[in-house]
């Protein structure tokens, strides 16, 4: 039994925070062009999101690949004092990607991303979240772009924490500290949503948008939308997915 809030995480094959929703009560999928390595292909739909934006979704969570538009890559766009012309032109079909997302028809939308280069000048950011303030030691700033979405409040502020990825903007010119022999650099594990955050996202998000579906059911006379007394991760069978 779910709620009957539907949620679509966009680019995510981990499904932490597909996972977490579920655990909520709540009817979400992830979808990524990968095989999901969360466990649960039953929830997963193998495939480009933007052919399933229209799928009928109360909210959405996109997580596009940041590898042409982070600040991280700047040395990458920016070589010998002229610009890289093919690095741009992935950048520009990159941000056009990321507004898509940005922009779909759906109530309610989260997009997630880094901090990104001004030159693809994309739309100012809503908030700036890190992972210390969701109970994990590390710094990792991450950007929210919101529509229809309160701030993420922190649900537990570290103060013993390090970087999570060493730096390529010149972080260590400026005294960047950091166990760097502790450090992930596989880009795959580094992109996975941190799981305090995807908790916070689940629990905060998903009953803003149910208190959303709730006020708009009374006022239509529609039988309230509850949220089931259990928070166990039901399955259901494959062809459900579409």
């Amino acid at each position: 039994m779910n709620n009957g809030i539907r949620v679509l995480v966009a680019c995510e094959e981990s499904q932490r925070v597909c996972i977490a929703f579920r655990k909520q009560g709540f009817e979400a999928y992830s979808c990524d062009v990968l095989p999901c390595s969360g466990g649960h292909p039953e929830w997963h739909i193998q495939g480009d999101v933007l052919e399933h934006l229209e799928d009928g979704w109360d909210l959405l969570i996109a997580h596009p690949p940041c590898t042409y538009l982070s600040r991280a890559g700047a040395r990458w766009l920016h070589q010998g004092g002229e610009i890289n012309q093919e690095r741009l032109k992935e950048g520009m079909q990159a941000k056009e990607f990321f507004l898509t997302l940005l922009n779909a028809d759906v109530p309610h939308v989260a997009v997630e991303n880094p901090i990104p280069l001004r030159a693809f000048k994309l739309p100012k950011h809503s908030q700036a979240i890190q992972p210390f303030e969701f109970g994990h030691p590390f710094s990792k700033k991450t950007l929210l772009w919101k529509r229809g979405l309160p701030d993420l409040k922190p649900t537990d502020v570290r103060e013993d924490y390090t970087t999570f990825l060493p730096s390529n903007t010149g972080g260590a010119k400026r005294g960047q500290k950091a166990d760097w022999k502790n450090k992930i650099r596989d880009p795959k594990e580094a992109s996975k949503t941190f799981q305090g955050i995807a908790d916070a996202m689940a629990e905060q998000w998903g009953r803003y948008v149910l208190a959303q579906r709730q006020k708009e059911a009374k006022a239509s006379g529609v039988e309230t939308l509850r949220t089931p007394p259990t928070t166990e991760v039901v399955g259901i069978r494959a062809g459900d997915i579409l």
